[in-house]
């Protein structure tokens, strides 16, 4: 346990963490990730390296031995549950997990110690400065609206929300919270601002399946687009059960 929480792998995650705004879940296991069925049949949760659920982001990072054979990880004389030795199964579960996380709706990142400050030997010298300048790059999003999405998922998750698939997959955001149910619309910068707004209340208004008093509404939209975002007035919203919610450029999350 001691060399997990001293490795590069932990310090890389620690990074993340600093760039994100959210805590990691180190090692976490989806009920969908799954290695070959062993003596019986049954089949082991795949562990991450690293998962966070506010911005529905996995990072892998994948040391030398991910790319290439090294008999001390190997052990190529011992067969696994897979039936080939722990260096051919590696590269088995790490192309599945490429292919499963995007599947079920997650963002996945691959670092590798190329990537960041290292030795000769790929050892990384944990140049914290430089290291955080490549993974702000690595973990960016590559839009607005995926910045505001990511940033309003952690201020969900502070505040006692589950985030939940959404019931209608147009849907960009889905929580739960006790009895409460909040559907969100997410807007990033834009020079339609006027244009998306209105275009996000409408599909607020498709998504009002439900006359349930339990259900909320929210248009989630970055600073810039707050004023046009209030051109509805606030006694229809209250009506409709829509909230506004802003957030800032540091990814701070009012609710107007």
């Amino acid at each position: 346990m001691s060399r997990r929480v001293d490795s590069d792998e932990a310090y890389v995650v620690g990074l993340c963490s600093q760039v994100l705004g959210e805590a990691a879940l180190p090692q976490h296991k989806f009920d969908w990730l799954l290695g070959d069925p062993g003596d019986g049949g049954r089949r082991a949760k795949l562990p991450v390296d690293a998962y966070w659920p506010g911005h529905r982001l996995v990072v892998e990072y994948r040391e030398l031995q991910h790319d290439r054979p090294t008999p001390h990880f190997d052990k190529p004389e011992k067969m696994t549950v897979s039936g080939v030795h722990r260096g051919v199964q590696r590269a088995l579960y790490d192309a599945r997990r490429d292919a499963e996380i995007p599947a079920h709706g997650l963002r996945l990142v691959v670092i590798r110690p190329a990537d960041l400050d290292g030795n000769n030997s790929r050892r990384l010298r944990r140049n914290q400065e430089a290291d955080l300048t490549v993974l702000r790059k690595l973990l960016a999003r590559k839009s607005d609206e995926d910045r505001v999405t990511d940033a309003f998922r952690v201020w969900l998750l502070a505040h006692a929300w589950t985030p939940v698939p959404p019931t209608d997959r147009w849907t960009d955001i889905e929580a739960v919270r006790g009895i409460e149910r909040l559907v969100g619309e997410a807007k990033g910068r834009t020079s339609e601002q006027g244009t998306d707004a209105d275009i996000a209340y409408g599909q607020l208004l498709r998504r009002m399946t439900s006359a349930e008093p339990s259900i909320r509404y929210a248009l989630i939209v970055p600073s810039s687009s707050v004023k046009v975002a209030e051109r509805v007035p606030v006694h229809v919203r209250e009506l409709l059960r829509i909230d506004v919610y802003e957030v800032t450029d540091d990814n701070q999350v009012r609710r107007h």
